[in-house]
């Protein structure tokens, strides 16, 4: 990649247009790491550039409307957050691969990166500026790139990583100082607190965690103060992540790759997480080509991944993208965890969701959407009626173990189900 050196620009006068060609695609940070004034005005300039295309992570700002697929057209890898909404109107194309697969998506030129967008942190005494919240797949895009346009935002969290940011890296440079925009969780419910009291259960003391997003795994790790010596290997890193941090409950004193130190790709909350990992050599950021990565996992002995799903069938496919026939979630990360803590010497594979999603049962016995998971990787599932270890077990002993953990109120209909079954789905056909 040609040396570049920085121009700095104006946002009120910036004219994206000169920069941005018809038919480009556009990148940036995802969640709190969204370039926000770069973003907002790249929308309202649209008609300008003419047709062109988004690729998004996660969404959790207004930024993105339906109306703008008049001249954008948007494709993601989730339908997280502020996405749904374009998936609603059929305005969202969806990329449906395995997050560690991104990079090297990206690396090959299968996925496009012309025009890259930033949200860095000020350059440290050496010239260093920081990816801030978001490192995962910016990194490969950071090479990849044509242009990069960088918004240095004076309070964005100065975050440690494996790839710092220097002038000759950016195209044009636009200073903002506002707050970076924050993710707060609801208040977990009485199913929820039910699931992380079995979830936590399981899990021991010296242990190194993934987790995914939500009010879910935030009350997972509340439930784990009690714990000693555990360790954080993630794509993402939150708010109670951070408290577990600063009551030394996590200390990654005890694990067996990067110790010391806790890894993740990307921040997900609040000003408090924003604030304990400014400046904070004990959390590295890392790309989505190291976080996720099979042989690293398979290297963190008694690795626990945690993750949840839309939907869990008596085999143990599940299904973490579809909900009433509306893309919400993602293939995501989560198989590529899956199988790191299968590897992982006293590892622990759990998929952890309450047992209902208003009045539906959330374990079925067929899946309403795609199988993001195969029954093949089918490791722990939990709801707040208990625990389905499935590693071993044949389909007829899954069944009944899936059956346990449903809500009552559905357990005889799936009995029924279960039993009345034919082919594939619960036996396998004869050789």
């Amino acid at each position: 990649m040609m040396a570049r050196a920085a121009k700095e620009c104006d946002l009120d006068s910036f004219d994206f247009s000169s920069v941005i060609r018809p038919g480009d695609t556009v990148m940036w940070g995802q969640a709190s790491a969204e370039p926000l004034p770069l973003t907002q005005a790249l929308m309202a300039q649209r008609h300008a550039i003419g047709d062109f295309k988004v690729f998004l992570g996660a969404t959790y700002s207004d930024s993105l409307k339906p109306e703008y697929a008049d001249s954008v057209s948007f494709s993601a890898y989730c339908g997280s957050g502020g996405n749904r909404a374009l998936a609603r109107a059929g305005k969202l194309d969806i990329l449906p691969v395995h997050y560690s697969q991104i990079s090297g998506l990206i690396d090959s030129g299968r996925l496009k990166v012309d025009v890259l967008m930033l949200q860095l942190a000020p350059a440290d005494a050496h010239g260093n500026y920081s990816l801030s919240m978001a490192h995962e797949y910016l990194i490969p895009a950071l090479e990849a790139t044509r242009v990069v346009i960088a918004e240095v935002n004076e309070q964005a969290p100065w975050t440690w990583g494996e790839r710092p940011v220097r002038d000759q890296d950016i195209d044009y440079l636009l200073r903002t100082s506002r707050q970076p925009l924050e993710l707060h969780h609801p208040p977990p419910g009485e199913a929820e607190l039910g699931v992380a009291r079995h979830v936590a259960g399981l899990i021991d003391d010296g242990a190194t965690l993934q987790f995914g997003l939500g009010a879910l795994p935030e009350a997972i790790l509340t439930a784990l103060a009690d714990r000693r010596d555990l360790g954080i290997h993630s794509g993402a890193i939150g708010d109670q992540a951070a408290e577990l941090m600063q009551a030394g409950v996590v200390n990654n004193a005890r694990k067996s790759l990067d110790r010391g130190v806790a890894v993740a790709g990307v921040m997900f909350g609040s000003k408090r997480v924003q604030h304990f990992c400014h400046c904070n050599p004990a959390v590295q950021f890392r790309s989505s080509a190291y976080t996720h990565n099979a042989d690293v996992l398979a290297r963190i002995e008694r690795f626990v991944a945690l993750n949840t799903a839309v939907e869990v069938d008596l085999t143990g496919q599940i299904n973490s993208e579809v909900a009433g026939g509306v893309y919400v979630g993602a293939v995501g990360g989560a198989l590529d965890f899956l199988r790191g803590a299968h590897r992982s010497k006293g590892g622990l594979p759990i998929i952890a969701l309450p047992s209902t999603a208003g009045k539906a049962s959330r374990i079925v016995s067929r899946l309403s959407g795609p199988a993001t998971t195969p029954r093949s990787d089918a490791g722990i599932i939990v709801t707040e009626y208990g625990v389905a270890d499935l590693r071993g077990l044949p389909l007829s002993e899954r069944a009944k173990r899936m059956i346990a953990i449903a809500h009552p109120d559905v357990r005889e209909r799936l009995e029924r189900e279960a039993g009345t079954a034919q082919g594939g789905q619960w036996h396998a056909s004869a050789p």
